[in-house]
């Protein structure tokens, strides 16, 4: 049972959820120091702080297709500028341009860039999550396949569906979910199923990236949880800022060679992650983010890797079968079946409250 208040013509409502019975029974209650039912400040945070959890319109998930395509491209990108940098020096790079992008943009349209009291803290804790995910992830890619890299960066939407449900109010695991994360997950498999002999080195990058999952969906919640309290780009600014140093010195320390060529694809596939996925694409996903609930909206990553596929086939000239033709048929599947609107909520694991 957890009391969620919502305002209601300066009436304060008490949500109680019964687990047992899954009822759900609003009371509303007034108060001896606000006798006129008036909602004070302390109610209004209250109110704030508690995460939005909606379905996706037509409109929205438009966009959100959009954005991951974006994301999916970047691939491409990673994989041109890998050419002439190393992979901690091109994620250094990255943020550096991408920062200094929002940092520009927030002064240009006079976006408050101070934080408030308490928020430093949380600001520290999603600029670890945010590093040690990103340097995992490079560096377990210099150890195996992209291939097997993407589909292990892909079981991030199950760890997020496990955590949002016990630690967001509102994003429940339900069978529909489920259902629809399983038919993008088999597309996945369909993409990458065969596979040649794997050694030891190969298997520990499997799990290097494997726990960026974990931690890309373990930053996804927590930042899901606060980021009512923070604007958008001030989510993705800071964790960038701070990330910045960590990847010069282990470009530094770990690259074979920090920079060996730069010419004009380089330089134009490392501007395209810089500023249209890393500053208007993390922006614009974590405003979604702050719109919608992290369940639904991230279903759609499993949109990313396919377009990365079907881009390298138009733009490096990489083979596309037809098992990818019918992996986008289950992932589009999946996607729609994600977030179709149902009357009833029908939770898979018993609702915890928070």
């Amino acid at each position: 049972m957890y009391l969620v208040p919502e305002p209601s013509h300066g009436v304060i409502q008490a949500r109680f959820w019964s687990h047992s019975a899954g009822l759900d029974f609003t009371k509303k209650t007034t108060s001896a120091v606000n006798p006129k039912n008036e909602n004070t400040p302390f109610d209004r945070a209250m109110i704030q702080d508690v995460p939005n959890n909606r379905e996706l319109p037509i409109t929205a998930g438009a966009f959100t297709l959009f954005l991951c395509t974006l994301f999916g491209a970047n691939a491409v990108a990673i994989k041109i500028s890998l050419l002439g940098l190393g992979g901690f020096t091109t994620a250094a790079f990255r943020f550096s341009l991408a920062s200094i992008a929002i940092f520009l943009w927030a002064i240009a349209t006079q976006r408050p860039l101070r934080l408030k009291k308490g928020q430093a803290h949380q600001i520290l804790i999603i600029s670890i999550l945010f590093t040690v995910q990103l340097g995992l992830l490079y560096l377990g890619l210099s150890k195996t396949s992209a291939s097997r890299g993407t589909l292990m960066i892909n079981l991030q939407p199950f760890f997020v569906l496990l955590l949002a449900h016990y630690f967001i109010p509102g994003d429940q695991i339900t069978k529909k979910k489920i259902f629809g994360l399983l038919l993008g997950f088999s597309g996945m498999v369909l993409v990458f199923l065969r596979k040649e002999g794997v050694t030891t080195d190969v298997q520990i990058g499997d799990l290097m990236i494997l726990v960026t999952a974990f931690f890309w969906a373990c930053n996804t919640v927590y930042t899901k949880r606060i980021i009512s309290r923070f604007l958008p780009f001030q989510i993705v600014l800071y964790p960038m800022i701070f990330s910045v140093p960590c990847f010069f010195l282990a470009g530094y320390f770990l690259d074979t060679e920090m920079v060996t060529s730069i010419d004009a694809k380089v330089l134009l596939s490392l501007l395209y992650q810089s500023l249209v996925t890393a500053a208007f694409g993390f922006v614009a996903w974590n405003a979604m983010l702050q719109k919608y609930g992290a369940v639904s909206l991230h279903s759609f990553i499993f949109v990313m890797p396919v377009a990365g596929v079907l881009l390298g086939g138009l733009i490096l000239g990489e083979m596309i079968t037809l098992d990818i033709a019918l992996a986008l048929a289950l992932i589009t599947s999946g996607v729609v079946v994600v977030n179709l609107r149902t009357s009833k909520y029908t939770p898979i694991f018993p609702q915890r409250g928070v």
